[in-house]
């Protein structure tokens, strides 16, 4: 499935999945499992689909588990977050996570918007920061492309304090020995 933009709509949508690892880390004598999500990959499913796990990968040490059903959402208002990311040195997408038993987590939204994630990450929320996948980096440029025109950068007047302060230039209260 393409990348679904509506005509007249401030919004666009594009579906992914999500895939998390699990890893059995050593503490000193003792093994925990790590969770962490791990990539985003374009989707062929459709957007309204149930979200499902799959073990994708299992190797002793690892087991990776393919998470379905999930879209990235773009909105005008956040091109300048999404430019921002797109001319980063590693354009990210984050996917947001609930903890759940022993360490395991489950992917519940996953954004582009860096300032989004950090609000998620504020509220004590789980978010992992993902590479790019490149479908998904052109879908994401054509957006901001086509929706996003950075405002033009206002040079500010310097003040000049000394004129404003009480021991200005020029001013009669001025403490002895200063000019």
């Amino acid at each position: 499935m393409s990348p679904s933009e509506e005509q007249g709509s401030s919004a666009s949508i594009f579906p992914v999945s999500v895939i998390v690892e699990r890893q059995q880390v050593q503490h000193g004598r003792w093994t925990m499992p790590r969770w962490e999500a791990v990539g985003v990959v374009a989707s062929e499913n459709a957007i309204d689909t149930e979200r499902q796990k799959t073990l994708i990968h299992s190797d002793g040490k690892s087991e990776q588990y393919l998470w379905t059903g999930f879209s990235i959402e773009l909105f005008k208002d956040g091109g300048e977050s999404y430019w921002y990311n797109l001319v980063a040195r590693n354009p990210s997408l984050y996917v947001v996570c609930e903890e759940g038993d022993e360490a395991e987590i489950t992917p519940f939204l996953v954004l582009a918007d860096y300032a989004e994630a950090n609000m998620h990450a504020e509220a004590d929320d789980l978010v992992c920061s993902v590479p790019m996948p490149p479908e998904i980096y052109q879908w994401l440029e054509r957006f901001v492309m086509n929706n996003y025109v950075p405002k033009p950068k206002k040079k500010r007047k310097r003040k000049d304090w000394m004129e404003e302060s009480a021991y200005g230039r020029g001013s009669e209260d001025r403490p002895h020995g200063r000019r």
